[in-house]
């Protein structure tokens, strides 16, 4: 088995397979695996050069870290990679409570032996900046500061109210840190800029990336100077993003493969539990243009009575197909349809709407033999396949103008072959849905 570049944990499946399409577009074969996998499924991928494992710690409290993130990635240590990655969402929403980034590194950098943890969060690829430390993401072709996006600011989980990386950081752990930023890395001097940034020996780096020019000698620093110091490194696929340059400079990977259109089907299936209003834009585009909506009332998802409106989802499903139409399959239609404050009132409640649309999602499929599916959402994806029996999947297309929400092919069970796409709740254009039912980019 030859030695794997990178082996990563994703901090939810649409975050996972962002990774995977940033590192299988440039040429590096990778599978993600969807729970920790057995020694044949292993075996079937011995020659990729990237390991995943799609995870759900961005909504996971700390005490569940402890265990089964812990768990993950003492599994992942022993594929012996280069570099483990625990990768988080480029917008980093998280809080002390849900999704901790700071429990997060404590753990790796525990189990990995690190001396300093080194953190990339900017990737211009996805439209992500880090400046001086401060976090901007785009929304809508304006770029923001992450406490003033006009989506992240509101996360009805998570919401971003500190655009200072290493301030948030704070509320969540007691390690040290210190920051690289931009200056530093296009000076005169890089080397002399990160002996500085290391005088006091923090334990997480902060890297700023901004551009390419950035991205590229973060990526120098990251494979040549600071891996001695920890081979566990946080941040989001603006980690991979870095790397890639610096491999293809040493030999380790090749030229960009090219990935043909997959073509056309003529129905796909969607289900959605995301309220972001980029979502909403793209469930009234896609019905539109010929798909037909079913809405499902969380509560009745998250109550004692939840398998009626699993059913109701599933024939109202395929009474659509039946028509030859593609179902969109929904808990919200944008913010104002959120109804967060009330399922929050029920333990657990968000990771059974996933599991919900999982169950919807893997009986049309089955049942109407469809080839092709979208679910969205990055904590409803990561809840939804644990229902679908998927074992791993493979970058099939990548999306090179919505980058993050690529289409996959699934591997293992009943769903085999099946091509699936994962989309985070403000990621794509308007047009996404009916873009994977054309299967072009």
């Amino acid at each position: 088995m030859t030695r794997p570049l990178i082996s990563y944990y994703g901090d939810d499946f649409t975050g996972s397979t962002d990774v995977m399409e940033a590192l299988a577009s440039n040429g590096v074969d990778t599978v993600l695996f969807l729970k920790k996998p057995g020694g044949e499924l292993v075996e079937r991928f011995r020659q990729a050069r990237a390991m995943g494992l799609a995870g759900t710690s961005r909504s996971e409290s700390p005490d569940w870290m402890d265990v089964h993130l812990s768990d993950a990635l003492r599994w992942l240590g022993g594929l012996d990679a280069e570099l483990c990655h625990y990768k988080v969402c480029s917008t980093f929403d998280s809080s002390p409570g849900i999704g901790n980034i700071g429990r997060a590194i404590e753990i790796g950098a525990n189990i990995f032996g690190n001396r300093t943890t080194s953190l990339i969060v900017g990737a211009p690829q996805i439209r992500r900046y880090t400046a001086f430390g401060q976090l901007f993401a785009a929304y809508q072709g304006r770029n923001y500061r992450i406490d003033r996006h006009p989506v992240m600011s509101r996360h009805p989980v998570t919401p971003m109210d500190e655009a200072d990386i290493l301030l948030h950081l704070a509320r969540q752990t007691e390690l040290s840190s210190a920051l690289l930023d931009c200056t530093g890395l296009t000076g005169p001097d890089v080397a002399g800029a990160l002996s500085a940034a290391l005088a006091e020996d923090p334990a997480i780096l902060l890297i700023d990336v901004l551009d390419a020019g950035t991205q590229a000698a973060a990526g120098q620093i990251l494979w040549n100077a600071l891996r001695d110091r920890g081979r566990f490194v946080c941040g989001s696929s603006g980690v991979e993003y870095a790397l890639i340059e610096a491999w293809r400079q040493e030999g380790l990977i090749g030229a960009k493969p090219v990935f043909e259109p997959v073509g056309p089907v003529e129905q796909i299936a969607v289900v959605s539990g995301s309220v972001s209003p980029t979502t909403e834009r793209q469930i009234r585009h896609a019905l539109a243009h010929g798909f037909e909506a079913v809405a499902l009332d969380p509560l009745h998802l998250t109550g004692d009575n939840a398998e009626n409106e699993v059913e109701r989802g599933v024939v109202a499903g395929l009474e659509i197909l039946s028509r030859g139409a593609s179902p969109v399959i929904f808990t919200a239609l944008g913010p104002s349809a959120d109804r967060g404050s009330e399922i929050d009132m029920r333990e657990g409640a968000r990771h059974r709407i996933g599991r919900g649309l999982g169950k919807i999602q893997k009986r049309l499929l089955v049942e109407a033999k469809l080839r092709r599916a979208v679910v969205a959402g990055g904590d409803t994806s990561s809840h939804a396949l644990g229902e679908m029996g998927i074992e791993a999947l493979t970058l099939a297309m990548p999306l090179p103008q919505t980058p993050g929400s690529p289409l996959c092919t699934a591997h293992g069970g009943a769903l085999d072959g099946l091509q699936i796409a994962l989309k985070g709740g403000q990621v794509g254009g308007d047009d996404y849905f009916s873009m994977i039912r054309a299967g072009r980019p």
